[in-house]
């Protein structure tokens, strides 16, 4: 089972987002049966077939073993990973911002390249399996909390400044061996619960 699987086509979009469809796949994140399903969930098991039979045909669910009881074999099925991302591109023309101005503090220019970072490493993700490779990522996290909107804007100047040094630092157009990495740095609100009224 692998850890993230990426979905990048709307058609294998919109059989994920269906409800009962998401709910089978929550549910088979370990492997079970669709009579053992069928038993769990509380509906009719010839419903579930149909429902399993689509997510199977699309590579989301996997046969993991084969029983046998009595007259009949017990299929055990399982999701073909832990977690499921919706690519932009499922989206088509949809699913980026077009003339997204490269404005630093726009939520559109930020939205945008998220949506091409998860586009870069759901390709790179596909080809590093394909070659039975791990792919090399970093990813730095942390919360700030500042004490005016001009402090953050200097602590974006600063950071600007710090990652221009570094990258002029290690960066070398010339090494024969060496592999591009693409650095996106990203700022927003942290979101908390709203509070109830």
């Amino acid at each position: 089972m692998a850890d993230i699987e990426f979905i990048r086509a709307a058609n294998r979009a919109a059989l994920v987002l269906q409800p009962m469809r998401r709910m089978v796949l929550e549910q088979l994140r370990t492997p079970d049966s669709a009579a053992g399903l069928s038993r769990r969930l509380n509906i009719p098991r010839q419903r579930l077939n149909y429902h399993l039979r689509e997510l199977e045909k699309e590579g989301l669910l996997e046969c993991v073993e084969e029983r046998r009881k009595g007259n009949c074999t017990e299929r055990m099925l399982r999701a073909t990973a832990r977690a499921f991302v919706i690519t932009a591109e499922a989206l088509g023309a949809l699913g980026h911002t077009p003339g997204a101005e490269p404005d630093r503090f726009s939520a559109a220019y930020l939205t945008d390249a998220a949506s091409r970072t998860i586009r870069d490493i759901a390709d790179l993700s596909a080809r590093a399996d394909a070659e039975g490779r791990r792919l090399a990522t970093l990813t730095i996290e942390t919360e700030i909390r500042f004490a005016s909107t001009a402090s953050r804007a200097a602590f974006a100047d600063d950071l600007a400044d710090a990652v221009a040094r570094l990258a002029a630092r290690y960066h070398d157009d010339t090494a024969p061996a060496g592999r591009r990495f693409r650095l996106l740095a990203l700022a927003h609100p942290a979101s908390t619960p709203r509070s109830k009224p």
